[in-house]
C-alpha cells in the first residue's frame, strides 16, 4: 500500500498517520474507523490556492461538500478560504450549524425543492447554480414570496464527458444535469435569466466528469463554452462575470492511476483559459473551481478488524472484515479498487493472494478483489487507503449495522470527529 500525506511506517512496523499509530487508534476508538489526515486535507486545499494566486485570475475555490461532509470539514474549510458546493438543505444545514459563511455556499441540483429553495433564500445563500428551465420559474416564486433576488449562475452540458484518462464529445443531450448548448436550450434559459426580476445572472457553470487525470476534455470543454459565450455577449447585453469549469481532479487509489499532478493540469487549464479569453475577445470571468475528491479522497484511511479467514482450495481466500458495503460501496456499485495492508505488520512480505471481504450478507459485498497482503490473522488490523471521498457520505446502516466513527488526526493528536453510531441511534426514529 502506497503512503499518503503524513503516513509513515514506525518502529514496532505499524502504519502511523499524522503520529499517531493505527494500531493504538483502534484500541481507543475499536474498529472500523476512518481516520482523517488534517494535515493532508489543508496542504491540498493550499494547493490549489498557490497555484491560482499565482495565476493572476480573479478565483474561487469551493469544496464540493458531497464527497465528505462533517462539522469539522467545515469549519476546515472555513479556516483554508474555501467556499462550499452544496446539493441539499441538509448539507446547508450542516454548514450554517457551524456558522459557515452564507454567502460562500453554492446550491447545486437538478431537482431543488420549494422548502429547499426557500430555506436556501432565507439564509442568503450565495448563489444558485440553475439547472433547468423549471427551476428558475420556482426560484422566482420564491424570491417574490421572500422579497429577496439572488445570484445565480447557469449549468450548461457543453457535450463534452471525461472520466479518468479519456473524454469524448457528444451532443450530450440525455443528462439530467444542466441545459444543452446544442439543442437550444441553455439559450432559451439564459432568455429568460437576463429578464428576471429576481435572478441576477452572474454567469456560467459546466462539469464533464470525475478522476480526471488529463486536461484535454476540460480544454474542449472550454473551447465550447467560450464560443457560445462569445456569441452571447455579442448579440445580448451581458457579460459573463464568473465562469465555474467545475471539479473531476483524480486520485491516486491503485498504481493503475497515474495521477496528474494538481498543480501540472491546473497551469495547463489557466493557460488555456487565457489564450481562449484573448481568442474569443472576452474579458476572462473570475474562475471557479469545485475540487471535492481530491480535497479529502487520499487523506481518509479506513481501519477494520480481520474476523474470519476462509480457504477455498484452488478457489480463493476470503479474508473478511468487520465492515463492507455499508461503509464503502464503491467496489459493489463501480467496481473499484483499493491498495490494502495489514497496519500491525507493514514491513512484512505481501505473499498472499486473497479476496477482502465484507460482513453484509451479500455475496457482492467485497472490499478488495485479488489483493497482496502479509499472512493474515484474525485480530491483525486491515488498512484501506484513499477512502476520504465518497464511503462515508455514502454509508448505510444495511443489516442495521451502525456508522463508523470518523476520527482526525494531526501532529500526534486525534480527536473524534464523528461519533460511532449505537444501536440506539439507528432505531430513535422508529415508532
Amino acid at each position: 500500500m502506497k503512503l499518503h500525506g503524513n503516513s509513515i511506517i514506525n518502529e514496532s512496523s505499524h502504519l502511523e498517520i499524522g503520529g499517531m499509530d493505527c494500531v493504538d487508534l483502534t484500541t481507543v476508538y475499536s474498529t472500523p474507523i476512518f481516520v482523517y489526515d488534517e494535515n493532508l486535507i489543508r496542504q491540498q486545499c493550499r494547493r490549489f490556492h498557490k497555484v491560482l494566486s499565482e495565476s493572476g485570475l480573479d478565483y474561487h475555490i469551493s469544496y464540493a461538500s458531497k464527497a465528505f461532509l462533517c462539522k469539522e470539514i467545515v469549519r476546515i474549510m472555513q479556516e483554508e478560504n474555501m467556499g462550499l458546493d452544496v446539493v441539499s438543505q441538509g448539507e446547508m444545514f450542516n454548514a450554517l450549524s457551524v456558522e459557515f459563511d452564507s454567502k460562500s455556499i453554492h446550491f447545486h441540483g437538478n431537482n431543488k425543492t420549494p422548502s429547499e429553495i426557500d430555506y436556501a433564500i432565507k439564509n442568503n445563500i450565495g448563489c444558485f447554480v440553475i439547472d433547468s428551465i423549471d427551476e428558475i420559474y420556482k426560484v422566482e416564486k420564491a424570491c417574490a414570496r421572500a422579497e429577496k433576488s439572488v445570484n445565480c449562475l447557469l449549468r450548461l452540458t457543453p457535450g463534452v464527458e471525461a472520466h479518468t484518462h479519456e473524454f469524448i464529445t457528444t451532443g450530450n443531450e440525455d443528462s439530467k444535469f444542466g441545459m444543452n448548448i446544442d439543442n437550444g436550450e441553455a439559450l432559451k434559459a439564459f432568455k429568460i435569466l437576463i429578464e428576471s426580476e429576481y435572478l441576477n445572472l452572474k454567469g456560467f457553470h459546466f462539469h464533464i466528469g470525475s478522476q480526471i487525470f488529463g486536461t484535454d476534455g476540460t480544454k474542449a470543454a472550454i473551447n465550447k463554452v467560450f464560443d457560445w459565450m462569445s456569441s452571447i455577449e455579442t448579440n445580448y447585453p451581458f457579460k459573463t462575470e464568473v465562469l465555474n469549469i467545475g471539479g473531476g481532479f483524480g486520485i491516486r487509489y491503485t498504481a493503475e492511476d497515474i495521477s496528474y499532478p494538481i498543480e501540472d493540469a491546473l497551469n495547463d487549464i489557466i493557460l488555456h483559459l487565457k489564450e481562449s479569453s484573448v481568442f474569443y475577445s472576452i474579458d476572462m470571468p473570475q474562475l471557479w473551481l469545485e475540487p471535492g475528491r481530491s480535497i479529502v479522497g487520499e487523506a481518509g484511511t479506513t481501519l477494520y478488524t480481520i474476523g474470519t479467514i476462509k480457504e477455498i482450495p484452488g478457489i480463493r481466500t476470503y479474508v473478511s472484515v468487520d465492515g463492507g458495503m455499508t461503509d464503502n460501496i464503491r467496489t459493489s456499485l463501480y467496481g473499484a479498487k483499493y491498495e490494502v495492508a495489514i497496519a500491525n505488520k507493514m514491513n512484512d512480505k505481501a505473499t498472499e493472494l486473497v479476496t477482502i471481504a465484507g460482513k453484509c450478507c451479500e455475496s457482492g459485498d467485497i472490499l478488495a478483489r485479488d489483493v497482496k497482503i502479509p499472512k493474515a490473522e484474525v485480530g491483525d488490523i486491515l488498512a484501506m487507503s484513499c477512502t476520504g471521498a465518497y464511503h462515508y457520505s455514502m454509508a448505510s446502516n444495511y443489516n442495521h449495522m451502525p456508522k463508523p466513527s470518523v476520527i482526525f488526526v494531526k501532529d500526534g493528536q486525534s480527536k473524534v470527529a464523528i461519533k460511532r453510531e449505537s444501536y440506539e441511534d439507528m432505531i430513535k426514529n422508529q415508532v
